[in-house]
């Protein structure tokens, strides 16, 4: 088969979909790869690298016109002519993007949305979203560290005592955890929240202490308890209950992480524009969730309605940080952990022969099946 990786042109993206390594086994596998020229660079990967292991450095055209095209995101409007008909198309494609799903689906490509792949053992080695989020609850305590004016750690010196920072992680999913380990390595002290019960041995054997809210009915308890590994809506009341303890413990904070997203759905608010007023001067808030959040002041926010999209604003003395993208900014190692998931996937669609085989019965192709001969497959 023909193996098409064309470089990322959307904004802020510096991610490739393949590495020297992975390609490497391509090859090995009989596929021709074709990688366009400079599609590594922003990751450190060169055509140099590509080439010595077995890939044709190509133009946008040779790469788009391949068999089976692999990308981090969805291509651009640009891109979209590209495509070719009957092509297998792989990437995080943000199936609930109905406009872009009915675009690719026009092209005639077979498109999978590895976002949409189930959070099941079995699909643990391709689950691009856990991959990129590790990276993100990573990225997003060094953020803050960079932003935040005092030490992170304890320091006792000649001078005096500094005291740790005090930080609080919203949502203890993948990337929350992963915060939640980081900043501890870093010397903080750490609390951690999430609507799931579950995650709470977790917080704390990370060094964290888990902020609990009580559970008052049954529709709480079994809402708490999510679908296929994913958050969902909270009633109304225990939403109430917990504002009340994130408001008291954001005061105490000097940095907050959220992480809080529901596929589908707007981010849930949970640091609300009070919450930020009653804030320490020189706070920090690093949102995960910025543009995907509830509409504010004509914009979309995110965990908080203060967030604005891609830059760091200043608002009641408060520090809020809106990346979209923080894997993008590991984009090395993001690309590696990513390129891999990709090869487990092929693995799903390719036979040992080199040949496209795809099962459709298959409960992860089905479930990341995006579109197939020109229709959506699924509600996006």
């Amino acid at each position: 088969m023909h193996i098409g990786v064309p470089t990322e042109r959307r904004a802020y993206e510096t991610r490739v979909a393949a590495t020297p390594e992975t390609v490497k086994k391509y090859v090995a596998q009989g596929h021709r790869v074709t990688v366009q020229s400079g599609a590594g660079i922003t990751a450190s990967y060169l055509d140099g690298a590509f080439a010595a292991a077995g890939a044709e450095i190509v133009d946008t055209a040779t790469a788009f016109g391949a068999d089976i095209i692999l990308k981090v995101q969805s291509p651009t409007e640009t891109e979209l002519p590209l495509l070719r008909r009957g092509a297998t198309l792989i990437g995080i494609l943000d199936p609930f993007d109905k406009d872009n799903a009915a675009k690719l689906a026009a092209t005639g490509v077979t498109a999978f949305a590895l976002d949409s792949a189930p959070r099941t053992t079995r699909a643990q080695s391709l689950d691009v979203l856990s991959s990129q989020a590790n990276i993100a609850g990573y990225k997003a305590v060094l953020l803050a560290a960079g932003l935040y004016p005092r030490f992170m750690p304890m320091l006792m010196t000649a001078a005096g005592t500094v005291k740790a920072a005090r930080i609080l992680v919203l949502g203890a999913g993948v990337a929350g955890l992963q915060a939640v380990a980081t900043a501890k390595r870093l010397g903080a002290l750490i609390e951690a929240s999430d609507v799931r019960p579950a995650v709470k041995e977790q917080i704390e054997s990370l060094g964290a202490k888990f902020l609990d809210v009580p559970y008052e009915t049954d529709e709480e308890r079994e809402a708490a308890s999510g679908v296929g590994g994913y958050a969902r809506p909270m009633p109304p009341g225990w939403l109430a209950r917990q504002a009340n303890i994130v408001h008291e413990r954001a005061k105490q904070a000097d940095i907050v992480i959220t992480t809080a997203l529901i596929p589908g759905r707007a981010a849930p608010t949970l640091i609300s524009v009070e919450t930020v007023k009653a804030m320490k001067a020189g706070s920090v808030i690093i949102d995960l969730a910025a543009g995907r959040g509830p509409e504010f002041e004509g914009r979309p926010g995110g965990n908080c309605p203060l967030t604005e999209v891609d830059t760091v604003v200043t608002k009641h003395g408060v520090m809020i940080a809106g990346y979209t993208n923080l894997a993008s900014m590991v984009p090395s190692d993001a690309s590696a952990l990513y390129a891999r998931n990709m090869l487990d996937f092929l693995k799903l669609i390719l036979t040992p022969a080199g040949t496209l085989n795809i099962d459709f019965s298959d409960d992860i192709i089905a479930a990341t099946l995006l579109a197939k001969d020109g229709e959506l497959t699924r509600k996006a």
